[in-house]
């Protein structure tokens, strides 16, 4: 594989303005300038959002209400159009929800430059492919396949988006098959408040991104019926192990779930009253009804689509995984969450396995 280009080589095109859009926007600010560990400067940062009306009113006022609080730096510009979002693209990064990447990238494919290379920060599994987020790009893109293979990885790991704005610590993991550009990724978004490993599992890494928010769903049912922190933990410690054994049936490094990218981002997402998925659950537990609650949600909540798409690959690999079959049946089957939390306790009594 050929060396990636690096930003400096050209413009970062961000796309989508959901919440970690915008805080992609301000990272990749914050590491620009005098000393860049990647040799940007300011200003080379785009930003492009399906929905141009929205852009507008974001370029315009420089918020969202997508983010509350959130100021968009002055010197990321907002694309009007595809074609200028993608104009000297060096880097592409995806922040588009995970059922959305294949139209968003269908639709920009005659922009993409050929040597673009490309970072996900979506977190999810695409229903009914089965397939990851860098697997959905590379599918929707139809790179030439007697070419040089372009350029892809992930970023993952515990990033509430309402800290990141305040700039408060935090750490993601890189991941890519090409080491070289997961380090190129690393100097792109570091920054002193940033800290990003590299990490070459770019299967695993993205595995645990998405297993997470099935799991942080039902960490939220338990929020919602008041069953305490002790059903909490044991739910993280048994989802941790469903996820771990998901990921070695289908060749994942086992150590990339005990990592930061795995359940470092589990803790997060299960604990945070700000986590899309777990609020979902908690709404769930509390009695309200899925369509209802997504109606009134703002952002997309991914562990929902995902939850099927988990059920599919566990089905398929055959792994055991009764909490995600058990939010699967709350989710789309009528299931009553108590009586989930009541068929889980009530399981054959058996040796604690982690895999």
């Amino acid at each position: 594989m050929p060396e990636p280009a690096t930003p400096a080589d050209g413009t970062i095109a961000i796309l989508g303005m959901g919440q970690m859009g915008l805080c992609c926007a301000t990272m990749l600010d914050a590491a620009a300038g005098p000393g860049a560990a990647d040799g940007r400067a300011p200003g080379s940062i785009v930003l492009w959002n399906h929905d141009f009306e929205e852009a507008d009113r974001v370029a315009q006022t420089r918020t969202s209400d997508r983010l509350p609080g959130y100021h968009l730096p002055e010197s990321v510009r907002v694309a009007r159009s595809d074609a200028e979002a993608l104009e000297g693209a060096a880097l592409i990064v995806c922040a588009v929800p995970v059922q959305f990447i294949r139209g968003a990238f269908e639709r920009l494919r005659p922009h993409v430059p050929p040597s673009a290379a490309v970072v996900s920060v979506s977190k999810g599994i695409e229903n009914e492919t089965l397939l990851r987020p860098t697997q959905i790009i590379a599918d929707a893109l139809h790179d030439d396949p007697d070419g040089p293979p372009r350029p892809l990885g992930c970023l993952s790991g515990p990033t509430i988006a309402s800290e990141l704005i305040r700039c408060l610590p935090a750490t993601m993991v890189a991941a890519s098959d090409h080491p070289r550009f997961a380090q190129r990724l690393q100097a792109a978004f570091t920054t002193s408040w940033m800290r990003v490993y590299t990490h070459t599992d770019l299967l695993g890494v993205e595995l645990a991104g998405a297993t997470k928010n099935v799991i942080a769903i039902a960490a939220g049912v338990i929020d919602g019926l008041q069953a305490g922190y002790n059903a909490k933990s044991a739910l993280l410690a048994r989802g941790l192990a469903e996820i771990a054994r998901l990921g070695h049936a289908m060749g994942a490094a086992p150590e990339t779930f005990y990592g930061i990218a795995g359940v470092g981002d589990l803790a997060t997402t299960c604990f945070s009253p700000e986590g899309r998925n777990r609020s979902c659950g908690e709404a769930l537990g509390r009695g309200m009804k899925l369509q209802e609650h997504l109606e009134r949600s703002r952002s997309v909540v991914e562990g929902v689509a995902t939850t099927r798409s988990v059920v599919d690959l566990a089905r398929k690999y055959r792994v055991e995984m009764p909490i995600t079959e058990a939010v699967h049946a709350v989710l789309f089957e009528g299931l009553d969450p108590l009586d989930g939390i009541t068929r889980l306790m009530s399981r054959e009594l058996k040796d604690e396995r982690v895999r």
